[in-house]
Formats: C-alpha cells, structure tokens, sequence
C-alpha cells in the first residue's frame, strides 16, 4: 500500500521495485563515470594545470547539495519520472515537458557518441569489424538485458561499472605506491613535486581554473540517474540514503583521487589532450599488455553507459506518458512490469543516433554536444529548483520536520548549487569550442514550447492544479 508521500496521485506507476541500494550506486556511478575520465581528462588537466584537483573539488560541494536535494525528494516521492515529474509538479508542466525531452537527447546523444567509440576501441582488437556491426551486437544485448527485467538490468549494471570502478581503485593504489614507496620507480618515491615544479600549482592562473569548471561539471553528469531508479528501488526510505552518501563520496574520492595521483606522478605538462594518463600508470608499474587491458576496461565502461542510458530512457518515456507529456501507449509495462514499449522506442531511437553519427559524424557530434551541454544545466537547476518549492511547501503545510532525509543548509545549498550552475553557463559563452551551444539550445527550447503547446493546448502549473494540490504553493 503506497504511503501519502508516494506517486499517487500524479501518476500510477507499475514498475517493479527491485533495485537495492548497491544497484543505485552503480547506476549513478556508470552514468558519472565514464570514457571521459579514462581518456578525456588530459584535457581538463591542459587547461587548467595542476589546478583541477581545486577545481573538482569547487564542483563537488555543488554536486553535493544538488544530489542530496534530489535524495530528500527521491525519499518522499519515489518515482521513476525523478526530476522530470518533480520539475512538472512543483515548477510548471513545461518544465517537466522540457526536461523530460531534454533528458531524451542528452541520454541518446552521449550514447550514440559512447556506441561509436565503443567501435573504435573494438578496432583494437578487430581492425576490421564495421562500426555499426559492434552498435548493433552491443545495443542488441543491452536491448534483452534490459528486457527481462530490472532485477537483471541491475546486476548487469553493478557489474559493468564494478570493473571501471576496480581499474580506478587500483590505479589510485599503485599510483600511491608510487608516489609514496617508489613502486615502478626502481624504489625511489616519486614525491609530489609535480605538482609545483611546472609553473606552480596555479600555471594556468585562476583564469585556466574557472574555464575547466565546464568539462569538470560535466564529467559528474550522469548523478541524476540516482532519481531515475528511485521508483523501482527496493525499501527506498532506506537504500536511497545510503545510494546518495555512498555515491557522492565515491565519485569524489575517484575523480579527486585520481586526478590528484596523475599530477604528482606526471608532469602536467607532459599530458597530451588526447590518450589515456591511465595506460602510462599501468605500464610504468609493469603491468603486462597495459594498454590491452585498459581497452577491455574502456569498452566495458562504454557498455556500462549504454546500459544506463536504455534503463534511464525508457523510464524518461514511461513516466513522461504518465504525464500526458508523451504518446499513451508508451506508459504500459509487459508482464514482468518492465515498460517494454518505451525500451523498443530506445532501442530503435539509438540507432537513429548511430547513423546520424556515421552520415556526418563532425555535424552530428557539435549538435550532440551542444545541446547534451545545456540538458545537463536544465536538469541540475530544475532539481535544485523543484526542491526549494518542494520544501517551502512542506514547510507551509507543518510536515517538514516529518522529512525523513533533509538536505543540510537550506536554502544556503540550494543557492550554492545556483550559483555554480551559472559560472557553468557563462563559462560556455566564454569558450569559443562552446559558445555555439547557446544558439543552438535557444532553438531546441523554441521547437520544445512549440511542440508543448500543440500536444497540451494549454500550459498550467503542474501542482497547483493537482488533486489535492496545496493552494498556498507559490
């Protein structure tokens, strides 16, 4: 029996909960964590110097108040739609059509991108094998994993990002082994002069320090996907909690933690912008066919995001039909209460991404990238939003000292996460590489009010018009 706190009476969900705690964790931490850490984080590191460790840090303490924001309402009202339902109840009813919309193209962007490396890092092994060839078989089987039901989707997941996760673990050992005992470095410690000996800690001055803050905000995108699978975790008064502390602290001892040993065991200078840091900790240790091995960890890792991205689409579609914001039949479940109809939606639209990618793969990445760009901001400002009106109206109706999981220093946090929110944004005017993305998010949003309007006839507040809906609700 659902509890007054539930979904009822916003939207009647059938979905299965069967997710336990270290099942979120993972599916946050595939969705955080992914190719760009491996091989991409040269160029954070390029332009900002030793500096970045700071810089992660900065976006942490945002990430942290936006994560437990989602957490408090995630706890109280635990539904598959996540910051998509909360945006349409407690913002206004476009603001969940956008989001929804947005999360749409953000997850089918990054995996059309992540299913066209993954083709690349199979070439490895198999120079000849067709990149669609490897789309195919890959989204193919996370198509069935993801069909016969969350339970399995969520082993398949704790898995796959188990194996990136261990490769970061043990590179951060090593490295430390390195750095303090001389590991690899015929017994001498490598120290961490490294990380002022090459223009000092500040190289690339404050400057070079807020222009990374865009590729580092975006390296912790995929945080939200904790919100996704609240509506089928199991007891999730409790493994929600637990999922939000537990990821947060890993993703920062990860990205911190690593960043901070391939500084002081590599000069920052001697990083390329492209290639992996990861390989040369490996092969400077001893570690056989070290560069084999980090392919089998990367492709492990593309298949992690990809499995995330079928599980959190196919929810973004079920629960946006629930709220009349999408075509009806995509909000039914089969029999083993998986939304199989918004999975084949997925998986047809996956490939739609895919061979947009192969007929013009330049175009289609600078449209990927601009407007994954400005999905991940809406998404961020619509959590910390939704739960400044979420807890106001908690607190004019007297239960919000019955909140079992309170966000610390409200509303100081929320207005923290606000702030880094907008330093994203003017950051990207800033950069060139960037700056094209606003032109074209502007657009998107114009064809999204457009479309909006023709699907709904008319746009209200979402709560305010609600079955038992506060009127005191600002």
């Amino acid at each position: 029996m659902r509890s007054k706190t539930d979904a009822q009476p916003y939207e009647q969900e059938e979905l299965k909960r069967d997710l336990k705690s270290r099942h979120i964790q993972m599916i946050a931490i595939g969705g955080a964590i992914g190719t760009g850490l491996f091989y991409g984080s040269s160029w954070a590191i390029k332009t900002a110097g030793p500096a970045i460790i700071l810089t992660y840090l900065v976006a942490a303490v945002a990430i942290y108040f936006v994560m437990r924001a989602l957490g408090e309402m995630a706890v109280e009202e635990p539904v598959s739609g996540s910051y998509i339902s909360y945006s349409n109840r407690y913002i206004h009813r476009f603001a969940g059509f956008l989001n929804g919309w947005n999360a749409f193209i953000f997850l089918l962007a990054t995996s059309a991108a992540e299913l066209n490396a993954l083709g690349n890092y199979v070439h490895f092994w198999f120079p000849t094998m067709p990149i669609w060839l490897t789309a195919l078989i890959a989204v193919s089987v996370m198509f069935c994993v993801n069909m016969i039901g969350v339970k399995f989707y969520g082993e398949a997941e704790f898995w796959f990002a188990l194996i990136k996760v261990t490769a970061i673990v043990a590179m951060i050992v090593f490295g430390v082994g390195m750095i303090f005992f001389g590991l690899g470095n015929n017994g001498e410690p490598i120290g961490h002069h490294n990380l002022v000996d090459h223009g000092g800690f500040f190289a690339k001055g404050i400057g070079g320090m807020v222009l990374s803050i865009v590729m580092v905000a975006f390296s912790f995108g995929g945080i939200e996907n904790l919100g996704l699978a609240a509506g089928e975790a199991r007891d999730v008064k409790t493994t929600m909690p637990k999922a939000v502390s537990a990821t947060f602290w890993r993703l920062l001892i990860f990205y911190v933690g690593a960043i901070a040993v391939l500084l002081m065991i590599f000069p920052w200078t001697s990083l390329t912008a492209k290639g992996s840091p990861f390989v040369d900790v490996f092969t400077r240790i001893g570690v056989p066919a070290a560069a084999g091995v980090m392919n089998l960890v990367v492709i492990t890792a593309v298949l992690s995001a990809v499995n995330a991205s079928v599980f959190t689409n196919s929810r973004t579609f079920y629960n946006l039909a629930l709220q009349k914001n999408a075509p009806a039949f995509l909000g039914t479940v089969n029999r083993r209460n998986v939304p199989s109809r918004a999975i084949m939606l997925v998986f047809a639209t996956m490939f739609a991404g895919v061979l947009l990618n192969y007929l013009m793969p330049e175009k289609a990445f600078e449209l990927f990238s601009s407007i994954t760009v400005f999905a991940l901001v809406c998404a961020w400002t619509s959590i910390v939003v939704s739960h400044l009106r979420f807890r106001k109206l908690k607190i004019q109706t007297g239960q919000a000292d019955s909140l079992s999981y309170k966000m610390p220093f409200f509303p100081y946090g929320n207005y923290i996460a606000l702030v880094f929110i907008a330093a994203v944004l003017v950051c990207i005017a800033i950069l060139p590489d960037m700056r094209m993305s606003l032109i074209v998010s502007a657009s998107w949003v114009a064809i999204v009010f457009v479309a909006y309007k023709f699907y709904t006839r008319e746009g209200q507040p979402a709560l305010a018009e609600m079955p038992n809906a506060d009127p005191r609700l600002p």
